[in-house]
């Protein structure tokens, strides 16, 4: 063997998996405390000086201070997450159900459409009711 040394020697597989499991915590870490730092600003029970009193407790103090949040507000802050995540769901739908609507012909557009087709006489009288009875039943036909 030559006098250059090779890192795969001197770095053994069980180093390896040791330092991708220190960066493994290091990012679930930081993962926990930015999510707290989250939940502080996000509560709306916390006033001004319970917020800037836990933020500080949190970056002064961060070990202590993430376990101490989550043993005294961590059931609020999952209770607070499902909460968020409704409000954002209902408003999309909100959204999608407006947007959706405004795209497509109003029932009465639709009705004010199959008179206008009887009364050119491009459909028939059954076709017209059958049609009608769709519309009304709040399916959309292809009229």
């Amino acid at each position: 063997m030559s006098s250059h040394t090779y890192l795969a020697y001197d770095y053994p597989l069980l180093s390896a998996f040791w330092t991708v499991f220190w960066i493994g915590l290091w990012v679930l870490w930081f993962f926990v405390l930015f999510r707290i730092v989250l939940d502080i600003f996000r509560d709306d029970d916390l006033g001004g000086w319970g917020k800037a009193g836990w933020l500080t407790f949190v970056i002064v103090l961060p070990f202590l201070g993430v376990f101490v949040y989550a043993l005294a507000r961590g059931k609020g802050m999952g209770r607070r997450e499902v909460a968020y995540a409704r409000a954002r769901q209902k408003e999309f739908d909100t959204y999608v159900r407006e947007t959706a609507g405004a795209a497509g012909p109003s029932s009465a557009d639709e009705l004010a459409k199959l008179s206008q087709m009887r009364a050119h006489g491009d459909i028939t009288e059954e076709e017209f009711v059958r049609a009608k009875e769709l519309v009304l039943s709040g399916g959309r036909g292809g009229v």
